[in-house]
């Protein structure tokens, strides 16, 4: 199944029957009457968050979807039939926006959570709603009316716990794999994964959370290079972000530089994503002799400044990888424990999620535009430019094992 987090697509309820003009001639009833029913009410559009669904792929080839309109009324003061509603299926943390006006019309982040994204016109009036007194036998109706139309972009954010963020091949994806039944490619040579993974980690009986690996963001990411950009906004949702460095990596770059540059990506992409609590995770430490890791890890530190949580771990030979694993469960719950104790916490750090994702699309909006301007540049020199984000590029594989 191809993974698509992003979808445009065309709504349009269905419009209200017309009203009916119709006369009743009855042997018991010497003057008749007006008798035209009302038309019947225009099917509406709902979106439903499906929690079997991961992906928005179907929404990439069909996007255009129209609900009925309602029947018209009839005699004998029959109102019309109403249109059935069409529900869209989405997956669990799909964003639905109105394209036009960057609306936030829901975000649903609840299995089986609805909203209505265009509602459908109510029937028009038959000739019985206009029988009065000086007017006995009117010729009055009213057509039903029009259903509401609307262009709609469809973002999915991943929901987890925690968030795995760093460099190409810094090994995000075989810690996730020694930590969680997720299965992404790994392999002794350099190359990044192109898709979000998750996994749920097991950590005692009835203990469990849910860790995203988005892929490798590089320098210039949050200006559009590489992946970055596509996917950062799956970390808006998380509470903790795990930043994974190789101590010894490959290309003989400098682990410290590495760290500051991915801390300054976030910064640009978002400051309030850069605020979240990061822990910093000192991987493939079986690479370096035992007699150096004490001194190259404090040197690390020492050199970062870095206050916060610090952890020594090989994702290949699992030293460690649980240790960060339980403390993360600990940290989790006690948070979920003050949210829950503390409604004003709980709405602040909502309203810190609602942040990073109005700043990311802010971003990315920008980023459009800019790409847009500089085409126009491009064609009005007479020159082709070449675009480097081609959405079908990304349309790969998506894993989740719970």
């Amino acid at each position: 199944m191809r993974f698509v987090d992003e979808a445009v697509i065309k709504v349009e309820a269905g419009s209200g029957g017309n009203g009916c003009m119709s006369f009743r001639r009855e042997k018991a009833v010497p003057f008749g009457g007006p008798d035209g029913g009302d038309g019947g009410r225009g099917g509406s559009i709902f979106v439903e968050a499906d929690p079997g669904a991961n992906t928005l792929v179907d929404y990439r080839y069909t996007r255009q979807f129209r609900a009925q309109r309602g029947q018209g009324g009839m005699g004998a003061q029959c109102t019309g039939r109403s249109a059935e509603d069409i529900v869209l299926r989405v997956p669990v943390g799909t964003t639905i926006l109105d394209e036009d006006t960057d609306e936030v019309l829901g975000d649903l982040v609840e299995p089986f959570q609805r909203i209505m994204v265009a509602k459908g016109g109510d029937g028009g009036q038959g000739n019985i709603n206009f029988k009065s007194s000086t007017n006995r036998a009117p010729r009055k109706t009213t057509s039903g009316f029009p259903g509401e139309a609307r262009q709609l972009r469809l973002e999915l954010k991943v929901l987890a716990d925690v968030g795995l963020l760093g460099l190409p091949n810094a090994g995000k994806s075989t810690f996730i794999r020694a930590v969680s039944a997720a299965k992404p490619k790994v392999a002794d040579y350099p190359f990044t994964t192109l898709v979000p993974n998750l996994g749920v980690v097991d950590v005692d009986r009835h203990r469990s959370f849910v860790m995203a690996d988005i892929p490798g963001l590089i320098p210039g990411a949050s200006e559009g290079a590489g992946l970055g950009i596509r996917f950062l906004k799956h970390l808006a949702r998380t509470r903790f972000l795990l930043h994974l460095v190789d101590v010894a990596p490959y290309d003989n770059s400098d682990p410290v530089e590495n760290v500051q540059a991915i801390a300054a990506e976030l910064a640009k992409f978002s400051p309030t994503l850069a605020s979240l609590p990061r822990w910093l995770v000192l991987n493939k430490i079986d690479q370096v002799p035992e007699d150096l890791r004490d001194e190259l890890c404090d040197e690390m530190v020492r050199r970062l400044g870095w206050t916060g949580p610090v952890f020594r771990t090989s994702g290949l030979t699992g030293e460690n990888a649980k240790s960060v694993c339980y403390k993360l469960m600990d940290a989790i719950e006690e948070q979920r424990e003050y949210e829950a104790e503390n409604p004003e916490l709980a709405e602040k750090e909502a309203e810190k999620r609602r942040l990073v994702e109005e700043e990311g699309r802010e971003k990315i909006r920008q980023l459009a535009e800019k790409r847009k301007a500089a085409r126009r540049a491009a064609q009005e020199a007479g020159e082709a430019l070449e675009d480097d984000w081609n959405e079908d590029d990304y349309d790969v594989d998506f894993e989740y094992r719970p």
